[in-house]
């Protein structure tokens, strides 16, 4: 089970904000965890960072997590004050009427609501229609005209859902952004793990930018890394609530270990070299069928003249919310196992296609 310097790192980590395009509080908060565990620790122009294990080996592997979130990006400030925005990344705009919001302002945090009008003044169409454009929202943040409001929150200015991690019963937590601080977690919490342990590839564990704008900052990554293989962190949906749907995307349990994708974006004997792994490790291990080109996966095996890949995920209920929730047992399980596998590679792993 995750210790308490661990947990403190996660809880950090996700109330951090990090919309895309804005991720570098977080990056530096991942760079002070690992110091002392990584060889080499930079930036590079797209904001990814980059924790090198062990350089000089020729074999190189890109381990990758998207640090970035989805977010708000206000547009227009009315004279009343009340600020107009636009959507970063893939928010849900269901859930947007009566959420708690934390702006980037020029002068710090500042705190808003988004507003709607109350029910009771509400025509049967409205009440029947759902959320309406985004340009029917509006924020709040208790300014009394536009002038004050411009002090504080002018147009381009960046915000998040303002929702910090829980502790729920048990190993449960819920925190915005588990989309994908957790896998960032994972796989720096994995590259603390190797500490002591032999490494005969070099590791480049990656914790990339802009994904939820199409995949960017892992693109750029590992065209300059020119990996031989790749492994991503990312999360997947559990089907274990309500209105889960296993006949849709799998049988996927929070609690049950961590996810290894199986389709035709994923190098079958890289697959297997994880699978056994598992195995040997003693590691419950879930499989999601998915053809994979909805995460940094895709990109990475398409870098160059193509790189074999694996995908790990963990479990989450209540994508793209607030409310995202996970069980930490699959984290500690997912960190373990990036760690037992990245120590058991031989120098010239046997991967890809061969006749």
């Amino acid at each position: 089970m995750l210790d308490k310097n661990q947990l403190d790192f996660l809880r950090a980590l996700c109330e951090t904000q990090t919309p895309s395009g804005r991720e570098i509080e977080g990056q530096r908060l991942v760079a002070k965890y690992i110091e002392g565990f990584a060889d080499e620790i930079r930036l590079d122009p797209l904001g990814n960072l980059h924790a090198v294990k062990n350089p000089g080996a020729p074999f190189r592997v890109v381990i990758d997590a998207h640090c970035d979130e989805n977010g708000l990006l206000v547009q227009y400030v009315d004279d009343r004050g009340f600020l107009f925005f636009s959507l970063v990344g893939g928010v849900n705009r269901q859930l947007l009427p009566g959420e708690r919001v934390l702006l980037m302002g020029p002068k710090g945090g500042v705190s808003g609501v988004i507003g709607r009008k109350p029910p009771h003044l509400m025509s049967q169409k409205e009440k029947d229609s759902g959320v309406g454009e985004i340009d029917e929202l509006w924020i709040d943040i208790g300014a009394r005209d536009k002038a004050k409001a411009m002090q504080f929150a002018p147009p381009g200015t960046f915000g998040t859902a303002d929702a910090p991690f829980r502790r729920l019963c048990g190993t449960r937590a819920s925190a915005r952004a588990f989309d994908d601080r957790c896998g960032v977690f994972v796989i720096m919490e994995a590259l603390r793990r190797l500490k002591g342990r032999r490494l005969a590839v070099a590791a480049h564990f990656v914790s990339a930018t802009q994904e939820e704008l199409g995949l960017l900052g892992s693109k750029v990554a590992a065209f300059g890394i020119d990996p031989h293989l790749g492994l991503t962190v990312d999360v997947t949906f559990a089907t274990d609530d309500p209105q889960g749907n296993p006949r849709r995307t799998a049988d996927i349990r929070l609690g049950g270990g961590p996810v290894l994708a199986a389709g035709p974006n994923y190098d079958p004997a890289f697959c297997e070299i994880v699978r056994h792994t598992a195995a040997a490790s003693g590691i419950p291990l879930q499989t999601h069928p998915r053809k994979g080109n909805g995460n940094d996966a895709f990109v990475i095996r398409h870098t160059r003249a193509g790189v074999p890949v694996s995908h790990l995920a963990i479990p989450l209920r209540y994508m793209h919310s607030s409310v995202e929730t996970l069980d930490l047992e699959d984290l500690d399980r997912c960190a373990q196992l990036i760690a037992d596998v990245l120590a058991a590679l031989p120098e010239q792993p046997e991967v890809g296609f061969r006749l």
